[in-house]
């Protein structure tokens, strides 16, 4: 007999906070897969084995969280969960979303209540952020820096994610180029700028932990 697993598949139906967030990271690090048999999955894949148990209780999911051991020396193993709903992988591919979608990533239309869980999502998916120290040949003191961005295999896509972030005066710049796949990258004002977005009045914990903290250690150097 088949095992059932429990899962919400309503979820994808309306437009909320946690809603918006999965689907911000389903759209950086998710796929739909359809099985040999006829099967629809949706799979979400991450490094971080937390924020995917995070995702698993918003999908109101008992389904096993798999882990894959990385090949590669001084690469992090990924963490992996799969279900089995043609209810869920049909609700994606009506907000746009295909198999194998990588480079052929649609933007979804994103209520602006729900703009701010739904970018973060994808942040904590494919965002990255790092902080250095720079110091200029004629000057003495050291000035500390701090990057921000997205990457994507589908232009289009950060195209309009920078349209919509500059829309709503989150940022005013940002470079849009390709190396290895396309890159939205930030200075300085504009990553101070995507922090404040990303986190502010948040009354639940759907964040990465480890790229929050990146914001605040620069900050608190700063201040200090």
């Amino acid at each position: 007999m088949p095992i059932f697993k429990t899962k919400n598949e309503n979820l994808f139906k309306k437009w909320t906070p946690e809603m918006a967030y999965v689907l911000g990271f389903f759209a950086a690090d998710g796929n739909l897969t359809l099985g040999k048999r006829g099967n629809h999955y949706i799979e979400f894949t991450s490094c971080d084995k937390d924020i995917i148990e995070k995702i698993r209780a918003i999908l109101g999911s008992d389904h096993k969280i798999s882990e894959r051991k990385s090949k590669k020396e001084n690469h992090k193993n990924s963490f992996r969960i799969q279900i089995g709903s043609k209810i869920m992988f049909c609700d994606l591919s009506k907000l746009g979303f295909t198999p194998n979608k990588s480079k052929k990533l649609v933007y979804p239309e994103i209520p602006q209540q729900c703009f701010q869980h739904f970018v973060r999502g994808y942040f904590d998916g494919d965002g990255h952020v790092t902080t250095g120290i720079y110091k200029k040949k004629d000057r003495i003191n050291k000035n500390r820096l701090i990057f921000s961005g997205f990457t994507s295999g589908t232009k289009k896509f950060l195209e309009q994610l920078k349209r919509n972030l500059t829309k709503y005066h989150i940022v005013r710049g940002g470079t849009l180029y390709y190396s290895r796949g396309y890159r939205l990258n930030f200075s300085i004002s504009d990553s101070l700028g995507l922090y404040k977005f990303l986190y502010k009045s948040l009354d639940n914990n759907l964040y990465l932990i480890r790229k929050r903290k990146v914001f605040e250690k620069y900050l608190n150097a700063v201040v200090a």
